[in-house]
């Protein structure tokens, strides 16, 4: 896994080449280690990622922001319109970025 740390977030990426082992990894992982921490899941390697895999990222999703934390898949292979609401996808670490910022302001006003 290839983890890079930022001020208000980590990025989490895949260096192997199976998206539902990956998946099955952060499900073990982030209670572990980052539990606390905004993440970001780069996906953007996988062109032709199907929402069934996205939705494979939906439990470790929903545990996250469960405890006040933020998660952000980024990949462009699924249209946003496909996407459900309960699982936050965007195309670029630039958009994933500005998403973690909203939600901090929210968590921070009590929304």
């Amino acid at each position: 896994m290839i983890v890079t740390e930022k001020d208000t977030y980590t990025i989490l990426g895949d260096e192997e080449d199976g998206i539902k082992s990956f998946a099955s990894f952060l499900e073990f992982i982030i209670p572990k280690a980052y539990s606390e921490k905004n993440l970001v899941i780069d996906l953007l390697k996988y062109e032709k990622l199907s929402l069934e895999d996205l939705l494979l990222f939906l439990p470790v999703s929903n545990e996250q922001r469960a405890a006040n934390k933020s998660f952000v898949i980024v990949n462009k292979a699924v249209h946003i319109d496909r996407v459900p609401e309960e699982i936050m996808v965007v195309p670029t670490l630039g958009e994933a970025k500005d998403v973690i910022e909203l939600e901090e302001i929210q968590r921070d006003l009590g929304f």
